[in-house]
Formats: structure tokens, C-alpha cells, sequence
């Protein structure tokens, strides 16, 4: 990995290093502007590698034989999709951070009295029923009834056979 590292232009190696400084500390803004610079470049090299292997393939016979003779552009999308993988994870708490805040403050806007003293509520304030009702497809138990439910049953199981044969 260390000689791969050193195999990288040094602005390739400055995005490297980038993922592992300080990623915790790092905004959602910068986090998102940094996993889209190292996404790029893993898609380069991943392309790369496919571009040149499938190049290749009239001489080798497929892509995985060419692969030796690619093995530097494989081993560089690799070291990419690594970075990537340490800023979505960081990208991702910041995002489940910022959108607990986000909500929050919608719900402490939402309702001041709420925020003032939880648990309690105003004397004057509505109260809240559970409106629970079970909603059922009313269904017909005579014949007809009975007879087009099963229709359906019938024309839903031919659609699906068709999709999964087909």
C-alpha cells in the first residue's frame, strides 16, 4: 500500500492524505465537496482499468487475464474507493448530526409552549386522541363477490409469472 501511495502524482497523494486528517472535525459542506473530488477520482482510475483491459482483450482472451498488465490502475481505484469509504462514513454521521438539529429546531419552532417546559402543556390547549381505526378492504362474501376476488388473485399470479419467466 505504501508503494502504491508513493506510485501516486502529488495531487492525487494531497486527496489521499486529506482522508486522514481530520474528517471529524471537518463541516458537511466540506466533507461533501471532498467525497466528490476523491469519487472523481476513483472513477477515473476505474475507468481506466475497464478502458484498458477491454482494450486488451482480442490479445489476452478477457479482461481478467489482461489484469496483471493493468494492475496499477485496479490498485489506484482500490486506494480511491478506500478514501471514499472513510469520508461517506464521516459524511454520513455529519448528515444524521445536522439533520437531528434541523429537527430539533423545526420542532422547537414548531411548538415554543412544548419547548418552554417538556411534559407540560398549556390548560387551554387541545387534547390529542389516538385516532386508530382499522381500514380494511371491504370485501363481498357472497359469489360475486368471492368469484371476482379470486379473479384477481389469478390475473396478479399470471402477471407475475409472466415477469419472472420473461
Amino acid at each position: 500500500m505504501r508503494a502504491l501511495l508513493n506510485s501516486l502524482n502529488e495531487d492525487e497523494l494531497a486527496l489521499v492524505r486529506e482522508t486522514d486528517r481530520e474528517l471529524a472535525t471537518m463541516d458537511e459542506d466540506g466533507l461533501i465537496d471532498l467525497h466528490e473530488r476523491i469519487r472523481r477520482a476513483r472513477n477515473k482510475y476505474a475507468k481506466l482499468y475497464r478502458r484498458t483491459a477491454s482494450a486488451r482483450v482480442e490479445e489476452y482472451g478477457g479482461r481478467g487475464t489482461a489484469r496483471p498488465k493493468n494492475l496499477r490502475n485496479a490498485q489506484r481505484a482500490e486506494v480511491f474507493e478506500d478514501a471514499l469509504a472513510r469520508v461517506s462514513w464521516h459524511l454520513a454521521r455529519a448528515a444524521r448530526r445536522s439533520a437531528g438539529e434541523l429537527k430539533a429546531r423545526r420542532i422547537a419552532d414548531a411548538n415554543p409552549a412544548r419547548a418552554a417546559a417538556p411534559g407540560t402543556a398549556p390548560p387551554d390547549a387541545p387534547r390529542m386522541t389516538a385516532r386508530t381505526t382499522a381500514r380494511r378492504r371491504p370485501t363481498s362474501q357472497d359469489a360475486a363477490g368471492r368469484r371476482q376476488a379470486a379473479a384477481s388473485r389469478a390475473k396478479g399470479a399470471r402477471r407475475q409469472a409472466r415477469r419472472d419467466s420473461g
